[in-house]
């Protein structure tokens, strides 16, 4: 006879996305492993399956937008000095 709890952790559920790096971004507000907001963080084991889902559909994104690149040479200068003006 099986255990519930045997069945409990046997369940199939959506892996959490965190890298294990958990530190929030100040500009973005997202955290720079995961791209999650720290509210997000917190509520992932409250979220059902369909949040937790939707959740991960959106990161990609998130992540392609999350935190600014440095940008070096001529176009990092031009915007040094534009931004003085």
């Amino acid at each position: 006879m099986k255990d519930e709890k045997d069945e409990i952790w046997a369940r199939a559920e959506v892996e959490s996305p965190c890298k294990k790096i958990c530190v929030i971004h100040r500009i973005s507000e997202l955290c720079i492993g995961c791209y999650r907001t720290a509210e997000e963080i917190e509520l992932w084991n409250s979220y059902s399956e369909k949040e937790r889902n939707k959740l991960i559909r959106e990161l990609p994104l998130r992540e392609s937008k999350a935190i600014p690149r440095k940008r070096s040479g001529r176009a990092n200068k031009i915007s040094r000095i534009t931004n003085k003006l």
